[in-house]
Order: C-alpha cells, then structure tokens, then sequence
C-alpha cells in the first residue's frame, strides 16, 4: 500500500487539478490572443490581407499538454475575442481565423497525444499544416472573392505564388516556435507541480530538447530566408 501511495502523482489525487489547468489554459489563451494584439505583420506583398501572427504556436503548445479538446476550445475563444476587439472583418473572418487555427492545431495535438515523442510531434505538426493550407486555400477560393469583392479569377490567380506559400510559411513558423518552447514550458510547469509529472523521461526528454532546437532553428531560417526572398530582399 505504501509503495502504491509513493507511486501515485501527487497532482494526480489533488482535487484542485481542474482549476490549475482551467488557469493554465486560461492564461494561454490570453497570451495567445496579446501575441495577436501585439504582432501581426503581412510578409507577401501581393497577399497583404494575410497577416503572419504567432497564436496558433501558443494555442498548440497548449494543446500539446492538456489534449486537442482543449486546444480547439482555445482558438474558439481567442478568435471571437479578437474579433470583438482588434478585428474589423466580422463572423466571416472570425469563421476564416478560427478554421486555419483550429484545422492546425487540433490533428497536432491529436498525434501528439497518442504517443509524447519528438517524431509524433513532427508528424502532427506536419499534418495540421497539410490541413491548415488546403482548408485555408479551399476558403480562400470559395469565400473571398465574395468577402472582398473581387474576381475569382483575382484569387485563383494568387492561389499558388501567394496564398499558398503563406500557409506554409506560417504553419512552418508556428510549428517551430512550439517546438522550440514547448519542452521548456511543460517542464517549468512539471517543476512547480501544475501539471502532471512522467515518469523515466530525464534522458528522452534531453535529447527531445536538442532535436526540437535543432530543427526547429533550421526550419525558422529557411522561413525567414524565404519571406526575405518575396520581398525582394535579395
């Protein structure tokens, strides 16, 4: 019975578990939506509609802890809320906010839970971005020319060399960047015993630290070589 006791998480038994992560959950969903507030920035000239904005990594690092229900809740609340606030285009383009965040973090998070590995997180981070562009490129075709009032034929034409590239680039950023922060935040959390601990991780978890830096680095200077190449930087 002893052995059982010392086995079980502390956290685990604690009745005020919910509440921590309703504050966690809570107080991500505020950064993610002062990440929107404080930077967004159109990186294609030609699609200067399309802001590059970095809630969609905060919402995911989220939903890589707590599981893809609740990172679809997050990107609900955070989209409604900037739409109420700083957004000017309405339930059209809060519907056009929340389907690219929720199609990218959501099957992420999905992978991810199944098993908690760099490789899974990779692979579901790739998905919701294959997600994230078709549905985004499917809307685009559909609902912009009659949101913005102009020819299709105007957005199929921006299709492939703008809105396209776009998707990609800010799915690849925004997949870094939970990459990169990801396995600091959860363990700080680990550490001050707000969310639960895993057992046997030490070694893993080094060495997951270390990939995602590496390819996380790798990935965000190839994202940035690229929006420097659209804008004509060199």
């Amino acid at each position: 019975m002893t052995k059982n006791k010392e086995n079980r998480s502390p956290l685990s038994t604690d009745s005020s578990y919910k509440t921590k992560k309703l504050a966690i959950l809570g107080l991500i969903t505020a950064i993610s939506y002062i990440s929107v507030f404080l930077f967004r920035i159109p990186i294609i000239p030609s699609v200067p509609f399309l802001d590059l904005e970095f809630k969609s990594a905060v919402i995911l690092i989220g939903a890589f802890m707590f599981g893809p229900l609740s990172g679809l809740l997050m990107a609900f609340a955070v989209c409604v809320i900037e739409m109420l606030t700083i957004s000017h285009t309405g339930i059209i383009g809060c519907i056009m906010n929340i389907l690219p965040t929720v199609c990218f973090v959501c099957p992420a998070a999905f992978i991810y839970k199944r098993k908690r590995t760099l490789s899974r997180a990779i692979i579901g981070i790739s998905v919701g971005s294959v997600l994230m562009t078709f549905v985004m490129v499917l809307w685009n075709y559909l609902i912009t020319p009659i949101f913005m009032g102009v020819p299709r034929d105007a957005v199929v034409s921006l299709l492939v060399p703008a809105i396209i590239p776009f998707n990609i680039i800010k799915a690849a950023l925004n997949g870094s960047v939970t990459l990169l922060l990801y396995k600091f935040i959860v363990t700080a959390l680990r550490k001050a015993n707000l969310i639960p601990r895993e057992e046997g991780c030490g070694k893993r978890n080094k060495s997951a630290v270390i990939g995602s830096v590496i390819i996380a680095g790798m990935v965000i200077i190839t994202c940035v070589l690229v929006i420097l190449a659209f804008n004509g930087v060199f």
